[in-house]
């Protein structure tokens, strides 16, 4: 899968604040899908298409041993979505500092003209 379609799948599936919320979760560690969905006022089926996209996204992995479905979060994604924000910030910072040094020189200008 291409990056940007790999970012995408994990921006999207951050954009939702359930997911962000069952990512907080596994952050402590691995859980059950039961535990997982314990805090959360929906149904399981809701709950199951939450983990499907966070999976498809590459943030979750899913594990079975015997009847129970462990859930594991994934830093990859995370590390790819962290890396993009800090490139756009370099560059804003980049843009945003010639902004300035352009406005310092012009309002230099500007009193050469008007003292």
């Amino acid at each position: 899968m291409a990056s940007d379609d790999r970012l995408s799948l994990a921006f999207a599936a951050l954009a939702d604040p359930t997911r962000r919320a069952i990512l907080t979760r596994l952050a402590q560690g691995p859980a059950t899908v039961q535990e997982v969905a314990e805090p959360f006022t929906m149904s399981a089926p809701a709950i199951s298409r939450h983990l499907k996209v966070l999976e498809r996204a590459g943030l979750v992995t899913r594990t079975t041993r015997a009847q129970w479905r462990t859930l594991s979060l994934q830093s990859e994604p995370l590390d790819e979505v962290s890396a993009w924000i800090d490139q756009q910030r370099r560059e804003w910072n980049l843009r945003l500092d010639a902004l300035e040094q352009h406005l310092e020189t012009m309002k230099g200008k500007d009193h050469e003209h008007f003292p």
